[in-house]
C-alpha cells in the first residue's frame, strides 16, 4: 500500500532538490519546477509487504515544486486486488501535498499529507472504504557523506484502517502510526549509491496487518544520466498469506529500472 523503497527514494530526491537549492540558487532559477519518474519494479513492497503478490509493478509520478518549498505530487502504481476492500481495484493513486525547508544548520524539515486512492473500491450502498489520508513529518541531516532521515507518519482514525475496512458500521475505527529511519550515501567517484531503512508499524489495524511489526531493507543503485538501476533486499518480522498462498511479508530481493525527467 504505497511506495516501494526504490521508488520512494527517487521521489524524495525529486522533491528535495528544489528546496535545498533555494538558498544558493542563481536569480535565473525558475520559481516552479516539474520533475517526473517512471519505474518498472519486480515487486511493489510497501513497508515490507508486497502489494503485487510478488509480481512486477509499473509505477510513475510527477512533482511540481515551488521555490518557496511547497510541492505537490501525483504518483501511481499497479497493485494486486487483495490490498483493497472487496478486492476490487488493481490501481493505487497517491496525492501528496507538502512543504520542505532547509535550515542553515543543515537540517531539512518536510511536512505534508498523503491521500491514498484506490479507484473503483466504493460501490454504491457499501459501507467499506479503502481510501485514507496520512499526514507525515520528517527531519533529515547530513552526517558527513551520509544523509540520515527520521520520519513519522500518522493516519488518524478512519474506516479504511479498520480490519474489515468499514464493512461493518459498528466496528470501531482504527488509526495507524509508522516511525522510520533512512540512511543513504553516494560512493565517491562512482555512479553507485547505498541505502538502508528500518521502520516500525504500530497496530492493530489494516496497515499493520492486524498487529505491529518491523520492516527493514538494504539497497544499492547505479545511476547513468536519467536512468537508475537498483537492487535491494526487503524483509519484515511479520507474516501475511495472500489468497494465492504466498507470504507477502517474506524477505525478498527486488530489482528495478527507472527513468527520471
Amino acid at each position: 500500500m504505497r511506495f516501494s523503497p526504490i521508488s520512494l527514494g527517487a521521489l524524495l530526491l525529486a522533491t528535495t532538490a528544489p528546496a535545498m537549492a533555494q538558498e544558493a540558487a542563481p536569480a535565473s532559477t525558475p520559481s516552479i519546477t516539474i520533475n517526473g519518474n517512471a519505474t518498472l519494479i519486480s515487486d511493489y513492497k510497501f513497508r515490507g509487504v508486497s502489494q503485487t503478490d510478488g509480481n512486477f509493478a509499473v509505477q510513475g509520478g510527477a512533482t511540481i515544486s515551488h521555490v518557496s518549498g511547497f510541492y505537490a505530487t501525483f504518483w501511481g502504481s499497479s497493485v494486486d486486488n487483495y490490498v483493497t476492500a472487496h478486492g476490487s481495484s488493481h490501481q493505487e493513486l497517491d496525492l501528496i501535498a507538502g512543504y520542505k525547508h532547509s535550515f542553515k544548520n543543515g537540517v531539512t524539515v518536510d511536512v505534508g499529507a498523503l491521500y491514498y486512492v484506490y479507484p473503483g473500491t466504493r460501490p454504491s450502498g457499501d459501507h467499506s472504504s479503502s481510501d485514507f489520508i496520512e499526514p507525515y513529518v520528517s527531519l533529515s541531516y547530513a552526517l558527513g557523506p551520509v544523509l540520515a532521515k527520521g520520519t513519522v507518519n500518522y493516519a488518524p482514525k478512519q474506516k479504511a484502517l479498520e480490519l474489515d475496512q468499514g464493512a461493518d458500521p459498528k466496528t470501531p475505527k482504527q488509526d495507524n502510526l509508522y516511525i522510520a529511519g533512512d540512511f543513504s550515501t553516494a560512493i565517491p567517484k562512482t555512479p553507485l549509491s547505498l541505502t538502508a531503512h528500518i521502520g516500525h508499524t504500530f497496530g492493530p489495524d489494516w496497515l499493520a496487518i492486524g498487529k505491529e511489526y518491523t520492516d527493514w531493507s538494504l539497497g544499492v543503485a547505479y545511476t547513468y544520466k536519467a536512468l537508475t538501476v537498483g537492487v535491494s533486499y526487503v524483509d519484515t518480522d511479520a507474516t501475511l498469506i495472500t489468497p494465492s498462498g504466498h507470504d507477502a511479508a517474506k524477505g525478498s530481493i527486488l530489482g528495478s529500472i527507472g527513468v527520471s525527467f
